[in-house]
């Protein structure tokens, strides 16, 4: 590809945090790697989450995306759920912020939307896409195809604000 650019998805969890990553030009998509991040359930909080942090940090380190995609939080019934949630979020935002990575959020139902073509696709219809879009992409679990999901998403979305910017310039220019 040329151009390419690298995008890393991460769908945060605190008992597995997905991760996938893509190559784009614009118009293509090219599989890199997709994978998770495990914590131990029988650790304390504070451990579980800096498993979170060295397991990015490591797969940062090793593929060197350019930009990062995060799926925002969905607020459920179970409070303490959400927030250890988003303390596994603020994690997956930290880690490609200390390398200075651009960060996009991307709410979990314009990611189905965007690869689905619904705002409410089940794990298996995302599964599916994601294959078609990604034909090479082998996960180990659902939350490593959701992360592709979300690199996917980034990816259109970059494709669609660079299309505006050039409306909004010939527009400028037009007499």
């Amino acid at each position: 590809m040329a151009q390419a650019i690298r995008i890393i998805g991460i769908d945060p969890g605190l008992r597995r945090t997905g991760w996938g990553v893509i190559d784009t030009d614009g118009t293509r998509l090219g599989f890199v790697a997709c994978g998770s991040v495990v914590s131990d359930n029988a650790d304390s909080l504070g451990l579980r989450l800096r498993q979170i942090f060295d397991g990015l940090q490591a797969v940062l380190a090793e593929l060197s995306p350019a930009e990062a995609a995060i799926e925002q939080t969905f607020v459920n019934r179970d409070a303490v759920a959400t927030l250890k949630l988003g303390q596994a979020r603020g994690i997956a935002l930290l880690v490609p912020a200390l390398l200075g990575l651009p960060i996009a959020e991307y709410a979990p139902n314009a990611v189905k939307k965007t690869v689905v073509g619904a705002g409410h696709g089940d794990k298996s219809q995302i599964r599916a896409m994601v294959k078609c879009l990604l034909p090479r992409a082998a996960f180990d679990s659902a939350d490593a195809a959701d992360a592709l999901a979300i690199a996917i998403t980034h990816a259109h979305s970059r494709r669609w604000a660079r299309l505006e910017a050039a409306i909004v310039l010939g527009s400028r220019a037009a007499p």
